[in-house]
C-alpha cells in the first residue's frame, strides 16, 4: 500500500474515506493469500493537533537546524518536520508508534523517502548544516554529512523493532529504499520508483551490487576459487562442444554439508562445517552431485595472481558405491601451444575400502609435468561423527537439542556461533577472527591467549557415552599454556559449560617454577537483538539486586559488589534470559562494557603467577531461561 492509503499523505494514519474499514479489507486480502505491506515516510507532517506530530515534539526527536529550531522540509504532506533516529529517544518513539500500526493488520513495513529525501532543496535531501543529536556510541552530535548514509539503516532499524514489538514471534517484514552494509539485519532493499528505460536498467545493476558489498565481494572470491573447474569446463566446451552452463556467482551450485581430510578414519562424521568454507572457500551453501570431484584453487583477486605452484584442493563426494571422479585441465593460460601437446589433463579417481579413501591419478594427457604443489583433499559427509588425526584446522560443531556451538580452534580456539534452539536466539557476537568467546592471559585487552593457535586434544562426542565436547589448548608463551574444554553436558543438554585453566608447563628454573603474573579473563562478546530492550541482572553478593542498561557503558563489580555466582543477559522484548553461573571463589571481579549491537559480560580471575601445583582457572555455565 502505497502512501495514498494515509489521511492527507499523514503517516499511521488512515484515509476513513477510502478505507473506512482497512481491517476488513485487509482480511479479504488475507482470504486470498496475499500480504499487507504498507508504506512509511519519515517525513512527519508538521500540523498542530495530529497525533504523531504532538508526540514527536514531545519527545524531542526531531531533527534541528544549525540554530537549534527545528528544521523543516517539503515532501508529500507538505511541511514536515523528520525524526532523528542517530538517538534512541527517536528509535524508541517510532518504535512503538510502529508497534500501535500493526495491530490494523499490518503484514510488513515498506519504509520510503528515507535517504532522506527533501523535496525543496537543491541536493533533494536534508542540508548539511542539520544537526543530529546521536547516541555518544554512535558519534554523538554531529551534522548531517555524518549520518547521511546511515540514516534510512536506521530508520529501517526502528520499524524492525516496532513490528517485533508488536509480536516477537513473527518475523518482521522490512523494505528500505535507502541503507547501508548491514541494513540486511533489518530490511530488504528495493532500488526506488523506477521506468522500464535502458537508463535505468543500466543504473539497477550497479545499485543491486552495491545492496550488500560483502556478498558480492565473497561471490567473486568465490568465482575465482573455482577457476581451475570453470577453465576445465571450456576445456570440455573446445574439445567436446559441451556447453559452459555453470552459474556459479550467485547460485547454490554445491552444498557442504561436512567434510574431512582424506587421511581421517571415517566411520562417523561430525557437525556441519559450512563456516570454514565461508572462510575459505567462499561459497555460501554447496550442492555437489555424488560421484563427483571438483578441483578448486586459492582465493585470489584475479588472474593474475595465480601460479601452477599454488595449493589446489579437491572437493570429493562419494556416490553410493563409494566411488567419485573428476578432471583438470591445466596449460600457459594464453596461446595455442595446447594444440601441440602443451598441457597437462589430469584425471582423478577416488574410493573408498575399509574406512579409508584413497584418491589418485588415474590417467594424464599432455607433455606437461605435473607442478610441485600442496594437494589438499576435502571429501563431503554426511550425518554422524569424525574421531581421530588432526582437527585443529577445521571447525568443531557441538550440538544437543538445545544448543548448537561452532568452534574455530586455530584462531583462538574461539567460539563463533552459539544458538538456542528451542528458542532460535544467537547469543553471540562474532566473526571468525573476532570477537564472540574468547580468552585472556593477561587484564590488558587481546593478551595471549586470544588469536593463537589451539590444538584440540579430546573431542568426546554424545553417541560415545560421555559429554559433547572438545578440549583445546593453546600455547601463550613462557612455558605457559591456555586450555579449554567446551562441553554439552549429557545429564542436562540445557547447559553449555566452558572449563577454563591457564597451566604451567615448562616455566623456567631461574623462576623458582613460577610464571609471570597472568589472569585468566573471559571475554565474551553477545548480540543485542534489541538493544533499547536489554539489561544485565544479578543479586550481588552483599544481597543488592542490580540492574544495568546500556547507558551505563562501563562497569566493574569487586569484592562484595559481584554477582552471587550467577548473573545474566536478560533480553525484554522475547522474555528470554541468557544465564552465566560461576564459581565466586574462581572469580575477582566482573566486568560489563555495552557497545553497539553487543555487549560483554566478562570474568576475571585473580591476577598471580602459576606453576605446575598451582594453575588459574574459571569453570562456568551458560543456560538461557524463558523470563515473566
Amino acid at each position: 500500500m502505497d502512501i495514498d492509503y494515509m489521511d492527507g499523505f499523514r503517516c499511521f494514519t488512515f484515509d476513513s474515506n477510502r478505507y473506512y474499514s482497512q481491517k476488513s479489507m485487509v482480511d479479504d486480502l488475507h482470504s486470498m493469500g496475499c500480504k499487507a505491506i504498507w508504506m512509511l515516510d519519515p517525513g512527519i507532517k508538521n500540523e498542530e493537533g495530529y497525533f504523531v506530530c504532538e508526540s514527536g515534539s514531545e519527545m524531542d526527536v526531531w531533527v534541528q537546524k544549525a540554530d537549534g529550531s527545528l528544521f523543516i522540509g517539503k515532501v508529500w504532506p507538505g511541511d514536515c518536520v523528520f525524526p532523528d533516529f542517530t538517538s534512541k529517544r527517536a528509535h524508541a518513539w517510532w518504535a512503538s508508534l510502529v508497534r500501535d500500526f500493526i495491530s490494523n493488520g499490518v503484514d510488513g513495513i515498506w519504509n520510503g523517502m528515507n535517504e532522506p529525501a527533501v523535496a525543496d532543496t537543491t541536493t533533494k535531501t536534508m542540508p548539511e548544516s542539520n544537526i543530529h543529536s546521536g547516541d555518544a556510541d554512535i558519534g554523538g552530535t554531529q551534522n548531517h554529512p555524518y549520518y547521511h548514509n546511515v540514516y534510512g539503516m536506521l530508520m529501517a532499524r526502528s520499524t524492525y523493532e516496532g513490528m517485533v514489538l508488536a509480536n516477537a514471534s513473527k518475523r518482521p517484514f522490512v523494505l528500505t529504499r535507502a541503507g547501508l552494509i548491514g541494513s540486511q539485519r533489518y530490511a530488504a532493499t528495493w532500488t526506488g520508483d523506477n521506468m522500464s528505460t535502458w537508463e535505468h536498467l543500466h543504473m539497477s545493476l550497479s545499485m543491486i551490487l552495491q545492496l550488500c558489498e560483502e556478498v558480492c565481494r565473497l561471490a567473486l572470491l568465490r568465482r575465482y576459487r573455482l577457476l581451475p573447474h570453470i577453465y576445465t569446463l571450456f576445456y570440455h566446451s573446445h574439445t567436446k562442444g559441451i556447453p559452459v552452463a555453470t552459474p556459479v556467482i550467485f547460485a547454490a551450485l554445491y552444498l557442504i554439508k561436512e567434510l574431512m581430510n582424506v587421511h581421517i578414519n571415517y566411520q562417523r562424521a561430525y557437525g556441519c562445517l559450512l563456516i570454514l568454507w565461508i572462510h575459505t572457500l567462499i561459497c555460501q551453501c554447496c550442492i555437489l552431485q555424488g560421484g563427483a570431484i571438483l578441483p578448486v584453487g586459492l582465493p585470489i583477486q584475479h588472474v593474475g595472481e595465480t601460479s601452477l605452484e599454488d595449493d589446489l584442493s579437491l572437493i570429493i563426494a562419494l556416490d553410493e558405491n563409494g566411488k567419485a571422479e573428476g578432471v583438470l585441465f591445466e596449460d600457459a593460460g594464453d596461446g595455442y601451444g595446447f594444440t601441440q601437446g602443451d598441457y597437462l589433463l589430469t584425471y582423478y579417481i577416488a574410493e573408498l575400502h575399509s574406512s579409508v579413501v584413497t584418491v589418485k591419478v588415474f590417467k594424464s594427457e599432455g607433455s606437461w609435468k605435473r607442478p610441485k604443489r600442496n594437494l589438499k583433499i576435502n571429501i563431503l559427509l554426511g550425518e554422524g561423527a569424525m574421531e581421530g588425526a588432526e582437527l585443529s584446522k577445521i571447525p568443531v560443531d557441538l550440538k544437543s537439542r538445545d544448543w548448537s556451538l561452532k568452534i574455530v580452534p586455530w584462531i583462538g580456539g574461539r567460539i563463533i556461533s552459539m544458538t538456542h534452539l528451542p528458542s532460535d536466539s544467537q547469543w553471540l557476537h562474532s566473526r571468525i577472527e573476532i570477537n564472540g568467546y574468547e580468552e585472556y592471559s593477561g587484564t590488558e585487552i587481546m593478551s595471549a591467549g586470544c588469536t593463537e593457535e589451539y590444538k584440540v586434544i579430546r573431542r568426546y562426542l554424545e553417541q560415545s557415552g560421555e559429554d559433547e565436547s572438545i578440549c583445546m589448548e593453546g600455547d601463550i608463551g613462557g612455558g605457559l599454556v591456555l586450555q579449554r574444554q567446551i562441553s554439552i553436558l549429557k545429564d542436562n543438554p540445557k547447559i553449555v559449560q566452558i572449563d577454563s585453566s591457564i597451566q604451567a608447563r615448562s616455566v623456567g628454573v631461574g623462576s623458582g617454577g613460577f610464571s609471570r603474573l597472568v589472569c585468566l579473563r573471559v571475554h565474551p562478546t553477545f548480540t543485542l537483538l534489541h538493544p533499547t530492550e536489554v539489561v544485565v541482572a544479578f543479586m550481588a553478593i552483599n544481597g543488592s539486586k542490580e540492574e544495568i542498561s546500556p547507558e551505563a557503558g562501563e562497569i566493574t563489580f569487586e569484592g562484595d559488589l559481584r554477582p552471587n555466582g550467577e548473573w545474566m543477559l536478560v533480553d525484554k522484548c522475547v522474555r528470554l534470559s541468557l544465564v552465566n553461573r560461576f564459581n565466586r571463589r574462581e572469580v575477582s571481579k566482573c566486568f560489563v562494557h555495552w557497545g553497539t549491537g553487543g555487549v560483554n559480560m566478562e570474568l576475571w580471575s585473580e591476577e598471580r603467577p602459576v606453576s605446575n601445583e598451582t594453575p588459574l582457572r574459571i569453570c562456568h555455565q551458560y543456560e538461557v531461561r524463558q523470563t515473566s
